[in-house]
């Protein structure tokens, strides 16, 4: 059975690893550890800084190679340990007006007390994100929303 190592161990890795993130080019989405006997793995979580865009298997690649670069050099995570570093996937929950930003032009499903409305992120600000559903464009404060996720079409 796995378990979660402290708060306090990701913490560290948020603070060490944060301005390795940031030389690459990139913004640290998250850092989350977990151990299963005398194995971790360590995962950390990548994105593009703001806005829209999408993230590149190169720029991953460099951002793992600085990673592990400073993993190796502090040593904080105590035993062997697997390193994934990855983005937050082509589904990933919208939380704040960074992600909002970054689901520019990409389809979303947000979801309000009133409303469950699917259809192509506009345009976010820092209290407000718009989406065009069958050609009309709805404004949704964040305050409002109950869940945001990006979404597949096919």
């Amino acid at each position: 059975m796995a378990d979660t190592p402290s708060t306090a161990t990701t913490e560290r890795l948020r603070q060490l690893l944060t301005p390795v993130v940031e030389q690459a080019g990139l913004f640290l989405e998250g850092v989350e550890t977990t151990r299963a006997g005398r194995y971790s793995t360590v995962r950390v979580v990548v994105d593009l800084p703001d806005g829209p865009g999408d993230l590149d298997m190169d720029t991953v690649a460099e951002a793992t190679q600085a990673v592990s670069d400073a993993l190796d050099e502090a040593d904080p995570v105590k035993g062997q340990y697997t390193l994934e570093v990855t983005s937050p996937g082509a589904e990933r929950e919208l939380t704040t007006p960074r992600t909002f930003r970054r689901a520019t032009g990409h389809d979303a499903r947000l979801v309000t007390a009133e409303q469950t409305l699917t259809g192509t992120v506009l345009r976010a600000d820092e209290e407000t994100v718009t989406i065009e559903v069958d050609g009309s464009e709805h404004t949704i404060g964040y305050a409002d929303l109950i869940e945001a996720r990006m979404v597949v079409v096919f």
